[in-house]
């Protein structure tokens, strides 16, 4: 089902009726992780995080806040964003209450669950004070968890440096045909939000030409990293740059690129659900992770770049700052998501 048409049919559900027409008008006051919740928390003794996230970070993640708090197990439900978010809408369409907290690496995503009143508004004192304005709903709806890029990078074995690509439109020399992976905008998340970008700065006409390159077409923002450190091909399009950078930290053969274009940014939101049944575990948990010590943890692991404005950049990774990248766009994908599918379909098929 298309994604517009998706939210419609969830939103003329009776059930849902009242929760479509319920608008957030303001951020709730700052909720404290008390003694009292963190008490409440165990007893539920469950939380169910969806996430995009690579399971390599989302698992540790679980793992290390399971450790905090002793009694709460962390159930990670791990799929590309566009599955997520049909898998979502289909739940609550049809009152299946599972969801606790989810992640996504299309930030379009909570602009509709926002919309429809999904989404149950939640900070602590420390988000409150510590994420910047960018980095939070105005109304509290959503945070976001982690920013990456959509960068691409290269296995330094099969490709000299001198020889690599230095951006988007080198990728289309026919020295590179046969050689190149790149993810789908109808599976992940970070690459609809990138395909949205790369259109709007060089057209669709980009990835036209792209396509007669014999480009290996996989699903996640995760495959391409993984298949570029296996060798399978040279040369990634796109990918997750965390995992990029995870895997040069391993000793892979890898190098990556930020394009001369500019690459590619993606925010990566988090919210607790309003059917959320167990709604002190969700707090909780989102709490944790937005913390310092719940964003010094994914640095930690991941080197993606923190909210939280009392963590810094993981060490060796260039800062964010100093990065030329394309303009984030949410409200655009939210409204060309079908059309970008479409388009990119009559290029590409996995």
């Amino acid at each position: 089902m298309r994604r517009r048409q998706f939210v419609a049919a969830a939103a003329a559900s009776a059930a849902l009726a009242p929760l479509a027409a319920r608008v957030v008008s303001a951020a709730p006051a700052p909720t404290a992780l008390t003694p009292e919740l963190i008490e409440a928390a165990k007893k539920e003794g469950k939380v169910t995080y969806y996430t995009a996230m690579d399971l390599s970070v989302a698992e540790p993640m679980a793992k290390a806040f399971e450790t905090r708090y002793p009694g709460i197990k962390v159930a990670v439900e791990r799929t590309g964003a566009e599955r997520l978010f049909n898998r979502i809408g289909q739940e609550v369409g049809s009152n299946i209450r599972r969801v606790d907290v989810a992640n996504s690496s299309d930030a379009a995503h909570f602009i509709v669950w926002k919309r429809q009143g999904w989404l149950e508004p939640f900070l602590t004192p420390d988000m409150a004070e510590n994420l910047p304005a960018d980095q939070r709903d105005a109304d509290g709806a959503f945070v976001n968890q982690r920013t990456h890029l959509s960068t691409i990078a290269y296995n330094t074995k099969l490709v000299k440096p001198e020889d690599a690509p230095k951006g988007f439109v080198d990728l289309l020399d026919p020295k590179y045909s046969g050689k190149l992976v790149k993810g789908h905008p109808g599976y992940s998340g970070t690459i609809m939000t990138a395909t949205q970008q790369l259109a709007k700065a060089l057209g669709w006409e980009y990835f036209d030409k792209l396509s007669k390159q014999k480009v290996l077409q996989v699903q996640s923002a995760t495959e391409p990293p993984k298949r570029i450190e296996a060798g399978e091909r040279a040369i990634a399009v796109d990918g997750s740059d965390y995992l990029f950078w995870m895997a040069k930290e391993r000793g892979a053969p890898v190098e990556i690129v930020h394009a001369v274009e500019g690459t590619p940014q993606i925010s990566n939101p988090m919210a607790i659900f309003k059917s959320s049944p167990n709604p002190n575990a969700a707090r909780l948990l989102v709490g944790w992770i937005m913390s310092p010590e719940g964003q010094e943890f994914i640095v930690k692991v991941s080197g993606q770049y923190p909210a939280n404005k009392r963590v810094k950049a993981k060490e060796g990774r260039p800062a964010l700052a100093s990065i030329k990248t394309l303009p984030e766009d949410p409200l655009e994908v939210e409204k060309t998501a079908d059309e970008i599918k479409s388009r990119y379909q009559r290029y590409f098929k996995v």
